[in-house]
């Protein structure tokens, strides 16, 4: 009876200790050190992009950035404007002058990386959002004052934009990364005299610089 009594006496012992270090299963389990922890960051890219408007070479360059979840998931938001002089189609009335496109847009975004630890790695995500365009008798660049005071954007429009984009990054350092990648803009809903939606959509190839706290 002693053997039996001391047998069970370390049987119980053992099982105590096994208990206090084994994760308990249960159907509503609330052991939070079985949850991953969720890791937040932030980041901004300069963008310059390299796209057809109306049958010529654009370029547009702008910012974007947002808060990263998990170093995989970014909300944020991006704007873009045109950055050079493309010629606005004619609208064969009297006394015209030439005019040149202007062109901005702006939206919410969500991008994905994948494998963003590695040194190569790819994201992909899209930006919804809407801009706004017009003519211009001024080119793109610096005004003197007289010219600011008598001219302006005419005939002017909104319009709804989606664009999808796929990109390939390296890692540079830490907090610095290079993205280069393509995405195509979808435009809908603008009416300014002369340039249709079609004109205004198209492809785009993009470079960027990520920079912050991935």
């Amino acid at each position: 009876m002693k053997k039996i009594g001391l047998a069970l006496l370390v049987l119980i012992t053992a099982q105590q200790a096994w208990a206090q270090h084994a994760p308990i299963e249960s159907l509503f389990s609330n052991n939070r050190s079985e949850k991953k922890k969720v890791t937040v960051g932030a980041y901004g890219t300069a963008v310059g992009k390299l796209t057809p408007i109306n049958g010529k070479l654009g370029v547009l360059t702008g910012l974007q950035g947002g808060v990263l979840l998990n170093n995989k998931w970014m909300f944020g938001a991006g704007g873009y404007g045109l950055a050079n002089s493309i010629k606005a189609p004619k609208l064969n009335v009297p006394n015209e002058t030439d005019e040149y496109i202007q062109m901005w847009y702006t939206g919410l975004m969500a991008e994905y990386t994948h494998n963003s630890n590695k040194l190569i790695h790819w994201s992909a995500g899209a930006l919804l959002g809407g801009g706004g365009v017009g003519r211009d008798e001024r080119r793109h660049g610096w005004h003197d004052d007289d010219d600011d005071r008598h001219h302006g954007w005419n005939g002017g429009s909104g319009f709804f934009v989606a664009e999808p984009f796929v990109g390939v990054e390296v890692n540079i350092t830490s907090y610095l990364r290079l993205n280069v990648g393509g995405s195509y803009r979808f435009i809908s809903g603008s009416e300014t005299p002369g340039l249709k939606d079609s004109d205004l959509s198209g492809g785009a190839f993009h470079v960027g610089i990520k920079a912050g706290k991935f």
